[in-house]
């Protein structure tokens, strides 16, 4: 697969992120369609986390194994420090957005929640980007599409949690808003994918996977907090499975095919 594929998938990945941004001009969207468009979502990341950490396990692992302990050693730290940066980065933005809203009247606090949701999710959405082109770069190109296709059906969903806070005080944006925040939230897909084909080389692999799974594990704990206020627990549960199965599913048809 040349570069110029990859790069367009990435741009695919990034810009599902518009499928789900519509339904912000929805008067009564379903609540058991987003409910099972959610729990989808997490079933698919949380076979992700798994595919991506088990990638950035593996170097270490095998340093370990050949005894190489200055590389193991440097390698877990790598790891642990991606994983950090994602998903604690992302409370401490969560903080700060908190106190940045403080004092604002409902309609401009929902506008600039919906706008700094879009930068925290174009913010992990570069780290996804970089695990993608990196792992292109590297000849990793089963994990590249699977990241392509895991990031794609995850970034579709982002946009509920976008236009979700809109949604609930009754402001049905533009479309020429929705454009803005799906570029904002989805395009850094795109550029992490073309910045990540350049950069080859195992720490910056681990650390860009390890960056990538932290944010994805902060975005699960979130989605799960809206799967429990939805109180639908036999649908999401559903779902939930029907989303690792096709997590397992497709790394089975892309390990098939040879990729």
């Amino acid at each position: 697969m040349s570069s110029g594929q990859i790069a367009l998938l990435g741009a695919i990945a990034g810009f599902t992120i518009y499928l789900g941004l519509p339904i912000g001009r929805l008067r009564n969207p379903a609540p058991r369609l987003r409910a099972g468009l959610n729990a989808l979502a997490i079933g698919i990341l949380l076979f992700l986390v798994w595919d991506v950490l088990t990638h950035a396990w593996e170097p270490t692992d095998k340093a370990l194994g050949d005894k190489h302990w200055g590389t193991a050693v440097a390698g877990g730290l790598v790891l642990a420090a991606g994983l950090a940066v994602g998903l604690c980065g992302l409370v401490y933005y969560d903080r700060w957005n908190a106190r940045k809203r403080a004092g604002q009247d409902a309609k401009q606090g929902a506008a600039g929640l919906a706008m700094m949701i879009a930068v925290g999710i174009g913010l992990h959405n570069f780290a996804e980007g970089l695990a993608i082109g990196n792992s292109a770069a590297s000849g990793e190109i089963s994990l590249a599409v699977l990241l392509i296709v895991g990031f794609g059906l995850h970034n579709a969903t982002e946009g509920f949690g976008i236009v979700a806070p809109l949604a609930a005080e009754g402001t049905r944006p533009s479309w020429g808003s929705l454009a803005l925040l799906g570029l904002i939230g989805g395009g850094p897909t795109f550029a992490g994918t073309l910045v990540g084909q350049h950069l080859v080389n195992d720490y910056l692999s681990i650390a860009f996977l390890g960056l990538a799974a932290g944010s994805i594990l902060y975005v699960v704990i979130e989605l799960l907090a809206v799967a429990r206020r939805a109180a639908l627990k036999e649908l999401t549960t559903w779902m939930i499975l029907a989303g690792l199965c096709a997590g397992f599913l497709t790394d089975a048809v892309v390990t098939a095919g040879g990729a």
